[in-house]
Parts: C-alpha cells; structure tokens; sequence
C-alpha cells in the first residue's frame, strides 16, 4: 500500500494511504481555506456513525422527532383550555415523547406542529402550544357553523433538559374531539441544535 507522509513545521505526520482495494479513489480538496475533517471521541470511523453531539452547532443532523395522534373522543371542557390527549405514537425517534408532552434530550430549535378537529359543528375553538405548563403560541381561531379545525405550527426554543411543550384546546361548547391521524395530531423535529 502507498502513502505519502507530509512532515509538521515543528513535529508530527500526516499520513495518507491508499485503500488496500483495486480501483482509484480520488480526494478533492475545497479551493479555500479550512476545516476539512474533524474527529470527536463519538465518532466511530470503522462503522461511520457520527452522533448528533459531534455535528455543528448549525447542523439538525439526526436530532429527535416525533409524530402522535388521538386515539379516542377526548372531551373538552366548554370554555376552559384543556390539554389535548395523543395516545398513539406513530414513531419517537429518541423516546422523547410521554405522556402526551414532547421533552427533547438535545437543545435546539423544534418545529412543533398540531392540529385538533371536533366530532360535531361547534362555535368556536382554538389550539396553542405550551411551553413549561404556559402559553406559549396561539394557532388559529374558527368560528364556523359547521366541521373545522385549528391548526398551530411554531418554531420553539427547547433547552434539551427541562423544557417540555404541550397542545392545550378550547372549544366554546363541551363536546369530543376526532380521534385519528388525519384529525387530532401533535409532532416535532429539531430544525436547528443550539
């Protein structure tokens, strides 16, 4: 096997070696100046994981997500915001998501999404996300005559430790919310890392 050994100013090496394979490989460099390659003890070379702590700071990479929808008609109290119940995972790729509250492990910046729908026509509702038990981001407001739904989508600031969120829903008259997929869902992602 070749290798071309490059000397430091002061001391140390730099090897390069070809692959022990037939075939050629070609290494191009970037025309400026810079970081090409960096390496953190969570990087497993061998097997070519590279873990969420060692990405940049501007870097989502494999961050957590979660996708969960109601299961049952959950009732909402008539004019008190009630927190809106989600009983099936679709998937939680980090197992962030309890008890109907999304509490990431790594700091970031999360997309949060959700939307509920009632089971009969109504007068008025809304849906929010709330961060740490409060309110945090108020989604749309319907007043129709007949079947509609709210929707609420932010980009929230989550501390990786003990910031959680929640989806809180008022309906004017107490009555069951739909339960399904395609109705009453709540999911995330990590946009950004901190």
């Amino acid at each position: 096997m070749a290798s071309i050994v490059v000397a430091g100013d002061t001391s140390g090496t730099v090897t390069l070696s070809a692959p022990a394979t037939a075939g050629t490989t070609t290494l191009t460099l970037p025309t400026t100046s810079g970081t090409v390659l960096t390496s953190a003890s969570t990087i497993t070379p061998s097997a070519g994981t590279v873990t969420q702590a060692s990405l940049s700071t501007n870097v989502a990479g494999n961050g957590p997500a979660f996708s969960a929808y109601a299961n049952a008609g959950q009732v909402l109290s008539s004019g008190v915001p009630t927190k809106v119940l989600y009983g099936v995972e679709e998937f939680d790729t980090n197992s962030n998501f309890a008890s109907s509250r999304f509490t990431p492990t790594v700091a970031g910046y999360y997309q949060i999404n959700a939307q509920i729908q009632p089971n009969d026509s109504y007068t008025g509702n809304w849906i929010a996300i709330y961060k740490n038990g409060s309110l945090h981001r108020y989604g749309n407001f319907f007043v129709p005559s007949a079947i509609g739904g709210s929707v609420v989508s932010s980009l929230v600031s989550l501390n990786g430790s003990t910031d959680y969120v929640e989806i809180y829903a008022l309906f004017s008259g107490g009555q069951p919310i739909a339960s399904g997929p395609q109705f009453t869902y709540f999911n995330g992602f990590l946009a950004r890392s901190a």
